[in-house]
């Protein structure tokens, strides 16, 4: 009686009686790694980014920031994995240290972290020779329920943050995106050679930059023929 109706549930799973359940299991592993491949296979890159909405420290005072306050401008957003670790401050603190070099872009820097805007402010208020990050000239935004990395695809399966970086431009596309690992992290320089890149060839949409390109240096034409000039000269 328990085997029959052991068949009956599995007749019932699979939509047929006569699907063994060794089968019925391989078409249920198909059909979900269908759908995953489907659900990730948009990438960020070149398509609008996700907005939110979320608490953040600026100034030392809580503030609520959306992504699209910033529509106009350029964003640098990037994420690192907790408060109060070793790498993280090293990249916070460079970030805020030039910010001022990317407010003469248009561009805007937000920091991204799964802690809370409390902690949050308590990290700020310790000093950097402790290991704190002192006074920051961008927001620091807390996503405690880990929305915005899950959304930006940042969200490791330990539930912090890996160091994604992304540079959205003044229309809120996604226009770079880079993914580290926790144990090492991100050039400010790097990230402010592939933003003048981004809005070099916006100003110029009949060029593209060539690998390593930096401002003042040899751009090319897009097409067969022009983009033998560059290859010329090289």
């Amino acid at each position: 009686m328990a085997t029959m109706m052991a068949s009956r549930k599995v007749a019932a799973f699979t939509g047929s009686a006569r699907v063994a359940p060794r089968v019925a299991g391989r078409a249920v592993m198909r059909r979900s790694l269908c759908t995953r491949v489907q659900a990730s296979d948009k990438p960020l890159v070149g398509s609008v980014a996700p907005d939110f909405k979320a608490q953040a420290v600026l100034d030392q005072e809580f503030v609520e920031v959306s992504l699209s306050q910033y529509r106009g401008k350029y964003v640098v957003l990037f994420f690192y994995p907790l408060d109060f670790t070793f790498v993280c401050p090293t990249e916070i603190t460079a970030f805020s240290d030039r910010y001022k070099e990317f407010k003469d872009m248009n561009t805007e820097v937000l920091g991204v972290s799964v802690d809370s805007q409390f902690t949050h402010l308590a990290w700020i208020q310790t000093d950097r020779k402790e290991g704190g990050l002192g006074d920051l000239a961008y927001p620091l935004v807390a996503d405690l329920k880990k929305e915005i990395s899950k959304a930006f695809g940042v969200l490791s399966d330990d539930g912090i943050a890996l160091r994604g970086l992304f540079i959205i431009d003044k229309e809120g596309v996604v226009q770079h995106a880079t993914i580290n690992n926790l144990a090492f992290g991100r050039s400010v320089d790097e990230t402010k050679r592939v933003l003048q890149a981004i809005q070099y060839v916006q100003s110029n949409p009949d060029e593209v930059c060539p690998a390593g390109w930096t401002p003042g240096s040899k751009t090319m034409k897009p097409d067969p023929k022009g983009s033998k000039e560059y290859f010329a000269a090289i």
